[in-house]
């Protein structure tokens, strides 16, 4: 059975006193995880030491970067490398967020060898894709997530491969409080899956979770998760509350 995986994306928020108190409720919740269950948290790099003691003793409970360079070392003033985050026993990485493709200029090459620096470090990245509104509207989201999944992630070997996870986030819904219907998640993570069938096979593919990003909520949660080909998901705000977050858990299959 695939991992289901609720993953929190802190984002540039909370104060080290607030994540503290967060993560620290958290873990006073008791939420017991089932073995195919994951709870992961991407807080800033601040706080990884902080928060990799504050799930430590606890089941399938992990911490993860929020990015990583893709370079191994050198001079990169304010970078962090997957060798650092190794050093602080950080067993995630997220990679390819669609702000850090906006914001700072990141390709699908660029990505590519983050997957590489993660994979060389046995840090899984959480591969994140996805379309803007305008290619939605214009209704080729498929051939533009297919496209990111290829020159990001298929020159890997099918060993490799079964070391990714991938987050399907529609940059319209991220953030905006508008969620892809279940149908169009449920569609989208078809489209995923067929890809990775076409390249690795119908054994391999599916075996690699994919989650849902996008405005997740503890009141949608549920619905989003019962789709068959949804794992789980990203969650951006709502992880910033403890009451919704332990909702969002609970609502993993």
């Amino acid at each position: 059975m695939r991992k289901q995986i609720a993953a929190a994306n802190w984002k540039m928020n909370l104060t080290y006193q607030q994540g503290t108190t967060l993560l620290k409720t958290l873990m006073e919740a008791g939420i017991k995880l089932k073995e195919n269950q994951i709870a992961l948290f991407a807080v800033p790099f601040p706080y990884l030491e902080m928060a990799v003691h504050a799930i430590q003793n606890k089941n399938n409970y992990f911490i993860a970067a929020q990015n990583c360079s893709d370079k191994k070392s050198g001079a990169y003033t304010g970078e962090v490398s997957a060798e650092m985050l190794k050093s602080l026993n950080i067993k995630y990485c997220l990679v390819g967020h669609s702000e850090r493709r906006e914001y700072f200029a990141e390709t699908n090459k660029i990505l590519s060898d983050k997957i590489n620096m993660c994979l060389a470090y046995d840090i899984t990245p959480v591969f994140c894709c996805g379309e803007n509104l305008q290619t939605r509207e214009q209704n080729q989201q498929n051939t533009f997530v297919a496209q990111q999944l290829r020159e990001s992630l298929f020159h890997l070997t099918k060993e490799q491969i079964l070391k990714i996870v991938i987050a399907y986030e529609p940059i319209w819904a991220i953030g905006t409080g508008k969620t892809a219907s279940t149908e169009q998640a449920q569609e989208m993570h078809v489209c995923i899956r067929s890809e990775l069938k076409n390249q690795y096979g119908n054994s391999v593919a599916d075996q690699i979770s994919i989650l849902y990003g996008g405005s997740v909520k503890a009141n949608n949660a549920k619905e989003l998760f019962l789709s068959e080909n949804v794992d789980g998901g990203l969650v951006g705000g709502a992880s910033l509350v403890a009451s919704e977050f332990i909702e969002i858990i609970k609502a993993l299959k």
